[in-house]
């Protein structure tokens, strides 16, 4: 059974800093593409940015230039430095891997930005 346990979120004042970890254990087969979504009141869930195996990143407009997405593959872990954080980046975060050809979600982390 995969689990992935996210930690990392909380309250911050606008311009600061905030790094989610997300960790992966129980699959016998390596992870593929890994990536972070959020979802804040009213509105869809989006993608954040997206990380594959092999490196590459993908980053919505809206963060490129403050956030960083990574990857351990060793611990089987992903993080997300959020820098210059705007009350906009409010919202519930989610980690998402692939496995062989299935999606696995956390159970979201709240990270809430105050003017």
């Amino acid at each position: 059974q995969v689990q992935l346990v996210e930690s990392g979120g909380g309250l911050v004042q606008a311009g600061g800093s905030l790094r989610l970890s997300c960790a992966a254990s129980g699959s016998s087969f390596s992870i593929g593409a890994m990536g972070w979504f959020r979802q804040a009141p009213g509105k869809q869930r989006e993608l954040v940015a997206r990380i594959t195996s092999l490196g590459i990143t993908v980053y919505a407009d809206s963060v490129k230039g403050r956030f960083t997405i990574s990857r351990d593959n060793a611990k089987n872990t992903m993080y997300l430095q959020m820098n210059s954080l705007k009350p906009e980046d409010t919202a519930v975060y989610y980690c998402n891997v692939v496995i062989v050809t299935r999606n696995y979600w956390g159970q979201g982390t709240q990270v809430t930005v105050s003017s």
